[in-house]
């Protein structure tokens, strides 16, 4: 369990406390609050306003998962969680040194995530603290209901890892 002062706080629009659709095993998902992206038919549009939510301390969040040994790992959804990158990536980091597994999903290709890096630190911080990657905004017309882990046809199940690593694309087949 986490002692150390960490008073950071994060907006969610939700948490599932138990989830077998949002990467492989049993898994938390946290909903962040807050999309600019606003796909047709998203998921979830009552997460696209930034307003709205409810603040979670990290700490308490990175404590629930830690007491949760049958877990497999977190998944960050949403919203965006890259639209709120300065406190992903605490949680992210806090959640990686405890060895938990992490999956995102984002609106942007991996490629503008990286870009937008040179930018913002942020982002490259939680890219880093992250195993696996869904990128890409949902598409109504690319819609597939036959593919895993995802929505539409141009989003992509990146291992973010060996990406960084290789500085190259590696692709999870699902």
């Amino acid at each position: 369990m986490l002692k150390k002062k960490c008073n950071y706080k994060i907006n969610l629009s939700g948490i599932i406390e138990d989830s077998l659709v949002n990467g492989p095993g049993l898994r938390k998902v946290f909903f962040s609050q807050g999309c600019s992206h606003k796909c047709k038919n998203c998921f979830n549009p009552s997460t696209w306003p930034f307003s709205g939510g409810k603040l979670f301390l990290i700490k308490d969040l990175v404590n629930k998962v830690l007491s949760e040994p049958f877990l497999s790992g977190v998944t960050f959804s949403g919203g965006d969680p890259f639209q709120q990158a300065d406190k992903f990536s605490i949680f992210a980091e806090m959640l990686h040194k405890n060895k938990i597994n992490i999956w995102a999903y984002t609106g942007y290709y991996y490629e503008e995530l990286l870009a937008m890096s040179q930018q913002d630190n942020n982002i490259f911080r939680l890219l880093s603290s992250i195993d696996v990657l869904v990128d890409g905004p949902y598409i109504d017309e690319q819609k597939d209901e036959t593919l895993k882990y995802r929505g539409s046809k141009n989003q992509r199940i990146i291992d973010v890892v060996k990406s960084l690593k290789t500085k190259k694309i590696s692709l999870l087949n699902y």
